[in-house]
């Protein structure tokens, strides 16, 4: 049979397609920030642009090559918004930095990333000031409003104004261009670089726009609690230009009050952000429910973690705010799946909806999942055989920056991701641990997440972490370390009784530690190995 070649244009999925759009059709749309001293800035989607001509104008000026890295180290603000378009639109590669990372990871990834410009928050300066001699960048250009920037570097607003209007090119050879790079959290290890390409995050962003994932369109106001600097603030910036969906960027004011009094006075229809950012929005709601007006909000997404069952429920029921859950990694851009509510299970009683909202759902029809036995046999889809998740797509990386592990992918290109799940009847995941975490005790699994989730919901407990103990008799058992709301106590009998049938018997945990908080990494997940690592014994 002859092959016949059909006739449509190719035309390159890059960012300037975006930017286009957004520019022609989207130019008046909002985009609001909350500066560093609390004051609302506002501006429009068509001044971002222009102003990241000329940044983009200036960084060609100041000798940035295609392919070359630019880091930031940013709160999310338009500035931050205007870096990303504009090192894309000239072929480099927007590298973001986590300022809370410790001061030897952030020269790591400066150094491995072998960056040669950087943009940094005024008030994140002394980062970059106490490693300045041991980091490649040629410029530091400091973004900040209070006087003149620190002696060898560049300010912002300054390099704007100079800028030569006319001298901004978009600089794209093609659509696998490299244009955004991202580390992972390196919890065990050393970070490792996820390098997104034009096509990816253009695809992405046409992923998010999926009524079962966000639905988001010219309608709404998305305000991104989710850092900039996270997985690109989860890929929301490009959607957002490409739907024309206001912006509300809340800058260093992660706070819950701060956030919802944003909620509030900008009308905020959709958020995403992780659990523990949304644990303080709902003790501060509980303190206050009739202080903020929250109802023009329809949902917020929330991932980086799994999110309990007792959470949601408590968001609806409580709040009247909508919660979905869904997973990713930086690997997978992040959109992974989404756990929006199937049509058929509307009508279903509440705790049959419950318990799907706190799986992790489906994945968007351009993504493919699957879940593999240590045989490499794909397991039942009955909802209790665990394997481990295994993914690919078009904005699934399918290998790391400049680091070799061939390892984390299968001979037939699938993303190994360290995940231990089900799939049920109709495919819907749920991931039980991530493999490191799983406890085996007495040749059983324990699910510390379905362990964790179970525990959260009592009343006295803010937070908790379970993690493997060794044990003579059964190799392993179950350490719950919680951490208490405030005036409320709790111990290990009282935990056996709340938990009841609510697990099996055999889950219980041997032993409870209360703790005045969990370690928790630079992106905000629980460090379990600490935790083994200091309860050991």
């Amino acid at each position: 049979m002859a092959y016949v070649e059909g006739l449509m244009m190719d035309t390159p999925l890059d960012i300037s397609l975006i930017w286009r759009h957004a520019s022609l059709y989207h130019a008046a749309r909002p985009v609001v920030t909350r500066r560093f001293d609390r004051s609302i800035h506002r501006t429009t989607m068509g001044a971002v642009l222009e102003r990241a001509r000329r940044l983009g104008s200036a960084l060609l000026a100041l000798g940035v090559e295609p392919g070359d890295r630019v880091a930031t180290l940013c709160a999310t603000t338009y500035q931050h918004l205007e870096a990303f378009f504009a090192v894309a639109g000239i072929g480099a590669v927007v590298h973001t930095v986590n300022p809370r990372l410790a001061s030897g990871d952030v020269i790591y990834l400066l150094n491995h990333a072998d960056d040669r410009v950087v943009l940094v928050d005024q008030s994140l300066y002394p980062i970059i000031e106490a490693i300045r001699g041991e980091i490649p960048v040629r410029h530091v250009i400091v973004v900040g409003e209070d006087g003149p920037p620190p002696a060898g570097t560049l300010s912002y607003e300054a390099v704007l104004d100079q800028a030569d209007p006319d001298g901004f090119r978009f600089v794209i050879r093609d659509e696998r261009q490299a244009a955004a790079l991202c580390y992972t959290s390196g919890t065990t290890g050393r970070p490792r670089g996820v390098l997104y390409s034009h096509r990816s995050m253009v695809l992405h962003a046409l992923g998010l726009v999926d009524p079962h994932v966000t639905g988001m369109s010219g309608r709404d106001v998305a305000c991104l609690i989710a850092p900039m600097y996270h997985v690109m603030g989860w890929g929301v910036p490009w959607q957002a230009f490409l739907q024309g969906t206001a912006l509300v960027l809340p800058g260093r004011h992660l706070d819950p009050a701060s956030l919802l009094e944003l909620f509030a006075s900008e009308k905020v229809t959709i958020s995403c952000g992780v659990p523990t950012v949304l644990f303080g929005l709902l003790d501060a709601l509980d303190a206050g429910p009739d202080r903020y007006d929250l109802s023009a909000l329809r949902m917020i997404l929330v991932g980086g973690a799994a999110v309990p069952e007792a959470t949601i429920r408590a968001f609806d029921e409580r709040h009247g705010v909508h919660l979905v859950h869904a997973w990713g990694m930086t690997e997978t851009s992040p959109l992974g799946s989404v756990a929006y509510l199937p049509a058929d299970l509307d009508d279903a009683p509440a705790p049959a909806r419950y318990a799907y909202r706190a799986s992790q759902g489906l994945p968007p029809a351009l993504v493919q999942v699957r879940v593999r036995d240590g045989a490499g046999a794909e397991v039942p889809r009955d909802g209790r055989t665990m394997g481990e998740l295994e993914v690919r797509g078009p904005w699934v990386a399918r290998a790391y920056f400049g680091q070799d592990d061939p390892d984390r992918w299968t001979a037939d290109g699938w993303l190994r991701t360290g995940d231990l799940a089900t799939t049920d009847a109709r495919g819907a995941l749920s991931i039980h641990d991530r493999a490191k975490d799983v406890i085996k005790s007495g040749g059983e699994w324990i699910s510390s997440v379905a362990l964790e989730n179970e525990i959260m919901a009592h009343p006295a407990v803010a937070e908790a972490a379970v993690v493997a103990m060794a044990d003579p008799k059964w190799q392993e058992r179950p350490l719950a370390v919680v951490v208490l709301r405030p005036g409320r106590t709790l111990d290990l009998d009282a935990l056996h009784a709340f938990l009841g049938f609510k697990v099996p018997q055999w889950w219980l945990p041997d032993r409870m530690v209360v703790a005045d908080a969990l370690p928790r990494g630079a992106a905000g997940k629980v460090l379990k190995a600490a935790l083994r690592a200091r309860y050991a014994g």
